[in-house]
């Protein structure tokens, strides 16, 4: 490294000196923005969803994440104002900036992009010394090796050796498993951390055929859990949790031997039996399956101390302590896009944890200097596209981003180059919640689009669909997304749509949220009426148009100017006052 910790304390300090760490008042919070002091017996340094984005970016957070239920008005599904009330957080402030959508335009250009690994390096290394020499951990909670340009082109290999250089020890995952298996088994074999998952397994026509398997008597496919020790001799274990629900959100094709599922009753005996073997002084769930899942699991298994969530994007800055028959367990998300490092600090006793220390650390690149090695090696994987990459399609007057759970003014860009390149009268698009976020009166290069649509199932397609199976397709979207039962939720964000608009009731019984289904023009969907409907990303059998990247560069080519004057998004109803909702 080329800056010791003290040097890096010291910039730090000066960087409040100058207003620009903000003070928050929050207990999970240090006053000093990256003050590395360490409080406990180990530290766990938590990032996920990553999304292959090497760069610093742009990444404005949601303003509607709706929660109802037993989740209304609860973490994860409080934006705004509300989040900042209930972690009694400092508005306008760098910290509000970090963890809301308001005033987000106005406070990126104050405060400048966020993430990138090379400034990620530099805060990890300044955190793990801060800690003392083998007393940390870095857990990466998977959707890593997807997500730009050049994750595709490399196949992740560029995000494994990235990982490499970062030091990572342990990771799960969710997008590694939308490359082909061979390729994924290459890249585990690449990196120098393990990959942990306890819920995919090998299905028993694949292991006769002599498919790769972890374990033959459980079938599963990747290697449980871990047990670090750690300076002073703690035992550390930790459980790998993928994406129970890869082979439904995803192309199944990709890995057709890999079954995934919850698996909370295998999930509760794993940790039986690991506490009864190792006798760990502390065990971690390192998690993908969404904060809401990850909620409901703490309060069923009983044994888990910690679960390191990811998945949801949520950007938790407290641990949420959620009570079951054992005890406690801290359920915590670490947000996304190289955007933030969680910080816990375990205080152990043998066989037991007896305290914490949360917090939840943005990384601000204009705060972190970059770290040389890894800057290397993002120069390096990026030259031989630098010029399609920077390469200008357009320039937007409006801000485009996407995360939230209706649409975003990206996704409607998205659907806008549906619509014309296609001359479809409806335009579908996923409710990805991964996607980097452009400021107004900024060019919209070539990488902008790829941050949307960087997956290994890119093709468009144009079909006749009926008014019935549009209906049925919003109402099954809906459903996954406003479930009241957190397993039956996975994680996404509802389809985006052109050339239609509708009225939502997210709280209402599946097949009767989705009212006034219109055309643009005012007009009924009827359900016996056939539209031409554009789309792309079919998880079933592969699609035969152009890759959606070349459809959205097409449409910005010629538009030249990109105005959001207005979001089509559906019409709210029965959430008012609803905290998650801004």
């Amino acid at each position: 490294m080329a800056l010791n910790r003290r040097e890096f304390l010291r910039l730090m300090a000066l960087a409040g000196a100058a207003g620009l760490a903000g003070r928050g008042t929050a207990k999970s919070l240090d006053d000093r923005l990256y003050d590395a002091s360490f409080k406990g017996s180990v530290r766990l340094l938590h990032i996920t969803d990553s999304h292959a984005q090497l760069q610093p970016i742009y990444f404005r957070e949601p303003n509607v994440n709706i929660g109802l239920g037993a989740a209304r008005g609860r973490p994860p599904h409080l934006v705004g104002e509300h989040l900042l009330t209930h972690f009694g957080l400092e508005p306008n402030s760098l910290i509000q900036h970090a963890l809301t959508h308001l005033d987000f335009t106005a406070a990126a250009r104050r405060y400048g992009k966020v993430g990138g690994f090379a400034h990620l390096a530099t805060l990890i290394a300044a955190l793990r010394d801060g800690a003392g020499k083998d007393k940390s951990l870095l857990l990466d909670g998977g959707d890593t090796w997807q997500g730009s340009w050049t994750a595709l082109q490399s196949r992740g290999q560029d995000m494994v050796a990235a990982s490499n250089l970062l030091g990572v020890d342990v990771m799960t995952g969710h997008w590694e498993f939308t490359y082909k298996d061979a390729e994924i088994l290459a890249n585990i074999e690449r990196s120098n951390c393990e990959f942990l998952c306890q819920n995919v397994r090998v299905t028993e026509d694949a292991q006769f055929d002599g498919a790769p398997v972890y374990d033959e008597s459980s079938g599963r496919a990747f290697k449980p859990y871990t047990i670090k020790v750690v300076a002073g001799g703690h035992r550390i274990a930790i459980i790998g949790q993928a994406f129970p629900y890869t082979p439904i959100a995803n192309p199944s094709r990709f890995i057709p031997n890999w079954t995934f599922g919850i698996e909370e009753e295998a999930l509760s005996a794993l940790v039986a039996q690991v506490r009864r073997k190792e006798k760990p002084d502390a065990v971690i769930l390192l998690s993908h399956n969404g904060m809401d899942v990850d909620l409901k699991l703490a309060s069923r298994v009983a044994g888990i101390d910690v679960i390191l969530g990811g998945h949801t994007h949520d950007g938790m800055p407290g641990a949420i302590p959620v009570q079951n028959s054992g005890g406690k367990t801290l359920v915590t998300n670490a947000g996304s896009n190289g955007k933030f490092v969680g910080v816990m600090d375990l205080e152990l006793l043998p066989g037991r944890v007896t305290g914490y220390h949360y917090r939840l650390l943005p990384v601000f690149a204009n705060l972190l200097p970059a770290d040389p090695a890894m800057q290397a090696h993002i120069d390096n994987v990026r030259a031989p596209y630098r010029a399609a990459l920077g390469r200008e399609l357009a320039h937007t007057e409006s801000l485009l981003y996407r995360r939230g759970n209706l649409n975003g003014t990206f996704d409607q860009v998205i659907c806008d180059a549906l619509l014309a390149v296609n001359n479809a009268e409806i335009a579908l698009s996923p409710g990805f919640r991964w996607g980097t976020s452009v400021l107004p009166d900024s060019p919209i290069l070539f990488e902008n689009v790829t941050d949307q649509t960087c997956i290994t199932y890119p093709e468009t397609y144009v079909r006749d669909m009926s008014g019935a199976d549009l209906k049925l397709i919003l109402e099954d979207v809906a459903d996954n997304l406003f479930n009241l039962d957190p397993y039956r939720q996975q994680g996404g964000d509802m389809v985006r749509v052109g050339g239609i608009r509708y009225t939502m009731d997210p709280g209402a019984e599946i097949g009767q949220r989705i009212q006034n289904l219109q055309t643009l023009d005012g007009k009924l969907v009827s359900a016996d009426k056939t539209f031409r409907v554009a789309g792309w990303a079919t998880v079933g059998s592969e699609s035969a148009g152009a890759p959606i990247w070349d459809q959205v560069s097409e449409y910005l080519s010629n538009k030249k100017v990109v105005n959001v004057s207005a979001l089509n998004a559906p019409r709210l109803v029965n959430v008012e006052n609803n905290p998650g909702v801004s």
